[in-house]
């Protein structure tokens, strides 16, 4: 059992005990990403990411650094298209000391003017590193490709241009707007005591005071079956196909994982198998399922040579064509789920997965999955579940993209 509550001005705590571990997970999530912004605004989320390690009204970012270190903890952070992540693990006996520094990074960073300078241009750095990392500027375009003029497009680092002109005005007016206790969720994993844990909540975290806002994401039409090329002097071509995938929360979603497992998902699937085994002609060939609160991408990615470019593409639909027509084997489907239910129960080793996956499902859908549950349901999905999952994302529009030399001339749809 979770133990769950809400503090009086809306954050909502969710954390799961584990016995007999000495480690003990902590984030603060927060409900503000790349889709959540305009143009004019694309990339402050994770901006603001940044600022909040640079000081606050107690510490300075060395001190911030200095005080983690002492303690042979860990403090981090991510911004997502749908969420920022604050977080911490540290031993039990510093569950205190990881809340109080992540609490006070939330709510009284200095936003320092020399400071935000200086990480502008760490993160323009950041958006030159993307361009050269083909893999990741691949997935972008696919982003661009398949949303269109959806907010999910967005890069969450945002646009050089935009980065360059924000003042410290708009950015602390966006963190004031997107940075409220009822848009915010405290996730726990680990060694606790639930009284120290409402105790501490309450301490840190229950003055913060801001005023509730509607705050909803733009709804997500369909695929925009676009198709995005860059053309780069590199050694490889990289293209992504993107199809329909499916929602955070559906209950689809593990048909799909056991799906994508049999399809791209890992060095027995198919594509593995045919494109990289057999063919020899690539070495990195996967596919892989990414979802959002109303929809999502299922993503199938190839490196390849120029030279086998084409090929590649072409075997990939070939692959799709195959799966539709003939199915799986029982082989292959017993297999899949048991490596998804395998993946899963390892993961719970983590206190750090636990915290994530507790986090973000209290943030996005309002609960979380026991871990029976999840269980349960892992095991009670069908070769028809999966079949029919595999349908509707194999027959859906979809959108692509590619980056390389000589990317003009493929054919991607």
């Amino acid at each position: 059992m979770y133990d769950e509550f809400t503090l009086s001005n809306g954050l909502r705590v969710i954390a799961e005990k584990i016995p007999h571990f000495r480690s003990v997970s902590v984030g603060l999530w927060i409900g503000t990403g790349s889709m959540l912004e305009t143009r004019e605004e694309n990339g402050l989320s994770h901006f603001i990411e940044h600022m909040l390690f640079k000081g606050t009204q107690q510490r300075s970012a060395m001190q911030i650094a200095e005080e983690m270190d002492a303690i042979g903890g860990q403090v981090n952070a991510f911004t997502s298209k749908e969420c920022t992540c604050y977080y911490a693990k540290v031993i039990d006996e510093h569950f205190e000391k990881a809340l109080d520094l992540l609490s006070d990074m939330l709510l009284h960073a200095t936003f320092n003017l020399q400071d935000l300078e200086k990480e502008r241009s760490v993160i323009l750095e950041e958006i030159a590193m993307t361009e050269d990392t083909p893999e990741d500027l691949v997935y972008e375009l696919l982003s661009e490709a398949y949303f269109g003029d959806h907010a999910l497009a967005r890069p969450i680092l945002g646009p050089a241009e935009v980065i360059r002109s924000v003042t410290r005005e708009q950015i602390l007016a966006f963190h004031r707007r997107h940075y409220r206790p009822d848009n915010t969720v405290l996730a726990v994993a680990g060694g606790y005591e639930l009284d120290q844990l409402r105790e501490l909540a309450g301490r840190y975290l229950g003055a913060w005071a801001a005023p509730a806002q509607a705050q909803k994401a733009e709804s997500f039409a369909g695929c925009a079956q676009q198709v995005r090329i860059k053309r780069k002097d590199i050694e490889q071509v990289h293209v992504c196909l993107g199809y329909e995938g499916i929602a955070t929360g559906a209950d689809e979603a593990y048909p799909m994982a056991v799906f994508n497992n049999i399809f791209g998902g890992g060095m027995s699937s198919r594509l593995f198998q045919k494109i990289r085994e057999e063919m020899g002609a690539a070495y990195s060939v996967y596919s892989y399922p990414t979802s959002y609160p109303d929809c999502g991408v299922y993503a199938i990615y190839a490196g390849t040579s120029i030279q086998q470019a084409q090929q590649v593409v072409d075997e990939i639909r070939r692959q799709v064509d195959r799966f539709l027509a003939d199915g799986f084997t029982d082989r292959e489907f017993t297999q899949a789920r048991d490596q998804l239910k395998g993946g899963y129960i390892l993961g719970l080793e983590s206190t750090s997965s636990r915290m994530s996956a507790l986090g973000r499902s209290k943030l996005l859908l309002g609960y979380a999955n026991e871990i029976d549950e999840v269980i349960r349901r892992i095991e009670r999905v069908t070769p028809q579940d999966v079949m029919s999952v595999a349908r509707r994302i194999l027959e859906s529009p979809f959108a692509a993209a590619a980056v390389g030399r000589g990317v003009e001339a493929l054919k991607l749809q």
